[in-house]
């Protein structure tokens, strides 16, 4: 693709990289055939090729955004499955990153919309915020249907039955491994802290159990995602400089063979540090390190868990494994943890077109509920189709979305691998069933 940015503009480090990115792209389309969006709306200007041409469009005339523009481009899940499909290799991520972070600088959005964003991101990051906000939404649920505006209805309905007690798990400390073969830090992340204190748990035990020894870092907290795809650039990257200070001084100090993180969302991120602050003279050289340094949970597993795997627990259950598009896509891991899942015992099912997204996507399902709703339908139905006893998943945002669509109990991925191999039966396995999960009859 031509581009005709001038030499000026392009002394700006994130208009150079899009100029880069821009011109790889060769309008080839391939990218509408995996586009979510594009599949549930039909409209090009909702595929990445339409809104690479809207982003160009805007950024080459210096243009403030406009509201078609912003429509488009707020409608875009980031689920970057049409990274995995383009045969340019059009870092499509760091564009419309860059899209995002330009509309939040010249467009005035509604006050309302205005007003309902600031909010996510001065909830959602904040654990503590987000458990008040939680127990206000279950209050409120009942009363879903006389919200004036779909995307607070959405929020109202997402509110979870049940609400975790704190763990202790995720203050800063060190656990202790038996046959020490490394030293990892735990990102435990923020919104999971307040929706699911299990999968930090099970993480702990099972690193622990075979072998590593597990720090959760001072200082460390939210990775930074949640405001980043909302364009707050300072937000973000003030949440992000405080992960790397906290990790840079374990790295410095006992030292760290990984920066481990079970929820995929997160993990793209974190591993996208080194270009976030590659302009930042303090922070480049850590940022990049600690870049290099983190592992989606699977990443570490696959090369700790032995092939010959005792199983003690859950040996044939039938699990259909949903692939989050952070995992599958944005980090290109694909085959980890369905091998492990294997590996454990687990009888594992792939639904069909496991490519395409469930519609959750950060604060996506809140902020565009309809979309996301018939996306969410969707995945509920192919995963369903496969008839399994648990569905397992890597990310809590997909947890969340899926579970709320099926009666299928759905748990992390390693909280099945923590219970293979000695671990307690994940919680979410019994809660709120009238029956134990036997495994099905086929």
């Amino acid at each position: 693709m031509q581009t005709t940015f001038t030499p000026e503009q392009l002394k700006d480090p994130a208009t150079a990289r899009s100029n880069e990115i821009l011109r790889s792209c060769v309008h080839c389309g391939f990218c509408t055939a995996t586009c979510p969006t594009y599949q549930v709306l039909g409209d090009e200007l909702d595929s990445p090729r339409g809104r690479i041409y809207l982003i160009k469009d805007m950024l080459e005339n210096n243009r403030p955004a406009d509201e078609k523009t912003v429509k488009h481009i707020d409608r875009c899940l980031s689920c970057l499955a049409c990274m995995t499909t383009c045969p340019s290799g059009v870092h499509y991520m760091h564009l419309v990153d860059h899209a995002r972070e330009y509309i939040e600088q010249t467009y005035k959005r509604p006050r309302f919309e205005r007003v309902l964003r600031w909010t996510l991101a001065q909830i959602l990051p904040y654990p503590t915020r987000f458990r008040l906000a939680l127990l206000g939404a279950k209050i409120g649920r009942p009363f879903a249907r006389l919200m004036p505006d779909a995307r607070l209805r959405a929020m109202l309905e997402m509110a979870p039955d049940y609400i975790p007690p704190v763990s202790r798990n995720d203050d800063p400390q060190t656990f202790p491994a038996k046959d020490k073969k490394m030293r990892v830090a735990l990102m435990t992340g923020c919104a999971q802290k307040a929706l699911n204190t299990d999968i930090n748990d099970a993480t702990i035990r099972v690193l622990t159990r075979l072998g590593a020894e597990v720090v959760v870092a001072e200082g460390a907290g939210c990775c930074g995602a949640l405001t980043h795809h909302m364009g707050k650039t300072e937000e973000s990257h003030g949440t992000a400089a405080k992960n790397i200070r906290a990790w840079a001084k374990e790295m410095r100090g006992e030292g760290l063979d990984a920066i481990v993180i079970n929820t995929s969302g997160c993990g793209t991120t974190v591993k996208d540090y080194g270009h976030m602050f590659r302009e930042d003279a303090a922070l480049a050289e850590d940022a990049a390190v600690v870049a290099g340094l983190a592992k989606d949970i699977s990443e570490v597993l696959i090369d700790l868990m032995p092939e010959d795997v005792v199983q003690k627990n859950g040996e044939g259950v039938h699990v259909a494994y949903h692939a989050a598009c952070s995992l599958q896509h944005g980090q290109q891991i694909k085959t980890y943890p369905k091998d492990l899942l294997k590996r454990a015992g687990f009888k594992v099912l792939e639904p069909a077109d496991s490519h395409l997204c469930c519609g959750s996507a950060g604060t996506y399902n809140l902020m565009q509920p309809e979309i996301s709703g018939q996306l969410k339908e969707r995945k509920v139905q192919t995963l369903e189709a496969t008839r399994p006893d648990i569905i397992s998943a890597g990310n809590i945002g997909c947890m969340m979305q899926i579970g709320g669509g099926t009666d299928v109990p759905i748990v992390h991925t390693v909280e099945l691998l923590d219970w293979a191999t000695g671990g307690p039966r994940p919680a979410a396995l019994d809660r709120d069933r009238d029956e134990p999960l036997v495994p099905m009859l086929r």
